[in-house]
């Protein structure tokens, strides 16, 4: 799909400066650009690049004055940066919207369809299932029994969305993710044995989620596993069930958290980090990478360390850790020096 300066000028309110008729068809780095590829400048080290590169379109601040010859055509905006992202994010629309039934694919007599949504090849969806307009199930999608997901919402190849799921508008669930599957509950017996408890709750994403590739979700034992609105999940996440996660809180990769802990809103953890079940994080808590959460953590702390604790004492503690061998060493010393006093041998 091809775009001329004009037609992307008039997109972000900006100013044509060269031929309003040049076309691009792809987008490119500064330093990478080539003939038929739109690009931008925002950082003042880049700015030599604007000078060499091959790019058709630049994108450029209001501010902007060339000191010699550029080729591209600009286009002068008052926030190159903002412009260039509000761009990719109209570029993904038209990219991602798709529309119609690839083959082959099974959708049961049951399932209520919107419209204008787009089902890609081998599709699975169940009883009673219901899909609000503009959903997006691209291929090996699984959408099990009365699941609801939607308007907006954009499902990637291979996502398994368990029975009873509820999804809510403008989602985006990568390659991988699994909503929906059982809860780790078992009970032991007394000879040792390992019964399983019936996982008979569910999943509850939303509106305006975002969950990563692989990550995933256990419904709950009874009630929801809930993540509220504007979450974002990296990939390689583990909730487990009865988990609730407040608005706007961003988790990154390879992070797990335990049942029936509660986060609140607003909050950032770090990758890798452990939390321990049936806890509660206050709203607006910072939580560094690597850190193991094993107690209740009240609002707006940010901590570190595992177990956790405040993050500026983690950080003054690790500078005497990092000296323990020095200290003993000393200490040793000390010792021998006593014991040189008291005419000890």
């Amino acid at each position: 799909m091809k775009f001329t300066a004009s037609q992307i000028a008039e997109l972000l309110e900006g100013e044509v400066l060269g031929n309003p008729n040049t076309e691009v068809s792809k987008l490119a780095k500064i330093e990478e650009g080539e003939p038929g590829s739109l690009t931008f400048l925002s950082n003042e080290k880049y700015t030599p690049f604007i000078y060499t590169t091959e790019a058709s379109i630049a994108i450029v601040n209001q501010t902007f004055v060339p000191e010699k010859k550029v080729t591209p055509t600009l286009i002068k905006v008052t926030d190159a940066y903002k412009a260039f992202s509000t761009l990719l994010a109209f570029y993904n629309e038209v990219k991602n919207n798709k529309t119609g039934k690839e083959s082959p694919t099974f959708v049961s007599d049951s399932a209520i369809l919107g419209a204008d949504i787009y089902l890609g090849a081998f599709v699975y969806i169940g009883q009673n299932v219901r899909i609000a307009d503009n959903v997006k199930l691209y291929p090996h999608c699984f959408v099990g029994d009365n699941v609801v997901i939607e308007e907006g919402t954009i499902l990637y190849s291979g996502v398994k969305i368990y029975s009873e799921t509820v999804v809510g508008k403008h989602c985006k669930i990568h390659a991988g993710a699994v909503l929906g599957a059982d809860g780790f509950g078992f009970a032991p017996s007394t000879e040792g044995v390992y019964a399983a408890i019936p996982q008979t709750g569910n999943v509850i994403v939303e509106d305006g989620v975002d969950i990563g590739a692989n990550t995933t979700i256990d419904r709950a034992t009874l009630g929801a596993t809930r993540i509220c609105e504007g979450v974002k999940l990296d990939n390689l996440i583990q909730i487990a069930h009865n988990v609730e996660i407040g608005k706007h809180t961003v988790i990154a990769a390879q992070t797990a958290v335990a049942g029936s802990t509660k986060i609140g809103s607003h909050c950032m953890i770090g990758g890798q980090v452990a939390i321990s079940g049936h806890l509660r994080i206050g709203d607006g808590v910072k939580v560094q990478g690597n850190t193991g959460v094993t107690k209740n953590i009240k609002a707006h702390a940010t901590i570190k360390g595992s177990p956790a604790f405040d993050a500026k004492q983690w950080n003054r503690s690790y500078v005497h850790f990092k000296k323990l061998p020095d200290y003993a060493e000393k200490i040793a010393a000390f010792e021998k020096e006593i014991k040189a006093l008291k005419g000890e041998q």
